[in-house]
């Protein structure tokens, strides 16, 4: 970020009371495993939403660890959330607004949200940027943005509160309804449209249009307009993932060494409805371990975009692909760029000389002693040359439940 201001832009964070405190580094490192906040519990109606977006940076919390669930947003904070959401194209020029000052520290973001179709500003080019933001006009927003239509306006007669929607909201908070946008808390029979959304109403809603669109895995809320609670979804043994490793193009451990991987999970894995599973980006914990001649990955763990954690079982082929490194080689001639399992490290560098493989990553993991001794003094070392792309793609071995989706 260049600036103060366009950290705060970023975070969606809020103006006012209680102002960010501003750093070099961001200050709630939020990943997608590191989402928790101090007031949102592990029942809270809006966690899956709020941790989920937190982890892809769409959100943040505060300073003190704390999220704010229920605090008001303003029309500039919902451009900024916006903005980091979604990556929709221009469908038209930029509205020059008369409130919005270009060193306002959301100017670029109403701007692109402007641009994309998600805001449109009052007559006379006033945004009111400062205006807390109503549920209704959230969804309209959303669903405006995305190009989304109903098939009839009597949608929004599931809501007992129905006659309060305004007259220019109803065909659009029809199609958010259709795709299942709205997320009424506590009674999903109440819209509330003309309530100022809370930073909880707002992590769901734009959650729910981001599962819209198939970029976060679906979840099951008993506030979701128009969502029955589904079956526990599963994925049947043999379904295949396809995963990446981005630290590398390759990995090379010793035939017998056991060394610990993270994969990530290159394609979303989606049911017959379309609904996503297991989305791009979630994570295999597992090892690379010694299988026959070659070496295999074994997974361990699914960690999804969320941070929800599943026991998984599932292995890659047995990669049996050699490399020969002998003495005198450089590094840099034979497997440059490589990322290594501890026990080929050693053996390279002592059989190389080539002091220089201390200063590349290095997978944790374990050799035999018995192996190394047996390598140590050689002239060459026969090394196990992994393509992730190519050798990593993962079979289930037995079925995944993936609980509480």
């Amino acid at each position: 970020m260049k600036s103060g201001t366009a950290l705060m832009l970023a975070l969606g964070l809020t103006v006012g009371a209680f102002t960010p405190v501003i750093t070099a580094a961001p200050v709630v490192a939020q990943t997608q495993t590191q989402t928790q906040f101090s007031d949102v519990s592990a029942n809270h109606w809006a966690r899956q939403f709020i941790t989920s977006l937190a982890g892809r940076g769409v959100i943040a919390g505060f300073p003190d660890g704390t999220f704010r669930p229920d605090e008001p947003v303003t029309r500039a904070q919902y451009a900024a959330m916006v903005r980091q959401a979604f990556s929709q194209s221009s469908v038209r020029t930029a509205t020059t607004f008369v409130d919005v000052p270009a060193n306002y520290w959301a100017a670029e973001a109403i701007r692109e949200a402007d641009m994309m179709g998600f805001l449109s500003g009052y007559p006379g080019n006033i945004f009111q940027p400062d205006q807390n933001i109503p549920r209704a006009q959230v969804l309209v927003s959303l669903a405006n943005g995305l190009n989304y239509t109903a098939s009839s306006q009597n949608s929004v007669s599931v809501y007992q509160d129905a006659s309060s929607i305004p007259e220019y909201a109803v065909a659009s908070l029809a199609a958010a309804t259709e795709r299942r946008l709205v997320v009424n808390y506590p009674n999903v029979q109440v819209l509330r449209p003309n309530q100022t959304a809370t930073r909880a109403d707002v992590a769901a809603f734009i959650y729910q249009a981001l599962a819209s669109q198939n970029q976060v895995a679906t979840v099951n809320s008993p506030y979701i307009v128009g969502q029955q609670v589904a079956a526990q979804a599963s994925l049947p043994a043999g379904t295949v993932l396809t995963t990446n490793y981005a630290e590398s193009d390759k990995i090379v451990v010793l035939p017998d060494e056991t060394s610990a991987l993270t994969l990530t999970v290159a394609q979303a894995i989606t049911d017959s409805t379309g609904r996503v599973l297991v989305p791009a980006g979630s994570q295999v914990v597992g090892e690379l371990r010694p299988s026959g001649n070659g070496s295999q990955f074994v997974a361990q763990e699914l960690v999804l975009t969320g941070g929800q954690r599943l026991a998984i079982n599932a292995t890659s082929q047995t990669v049996t692909t050699t490399e020969t490194i002998r003495r005198g080689a450089s590094f840099g001639e034979t497997l440059a760029g490589a990322v290594l399992g501890s026990g080929a490290a050693a053996a390279i560098s002592r059989t190389t000389g080539d002091q220089s493989v201390g200063t590349l990553e290095v997978l944790a993991g374990t050799a035999t002693g018995a192996t190394l001794a047996r390598l140590f003094g050689r002239d060459r070392v026969e090394v196990i040359a992994i393509n992730p792309d190519q050798d990593l793609t993962l079979t289930l071995n037995q079925p995944l439940v993936l609980s509480g989706r």
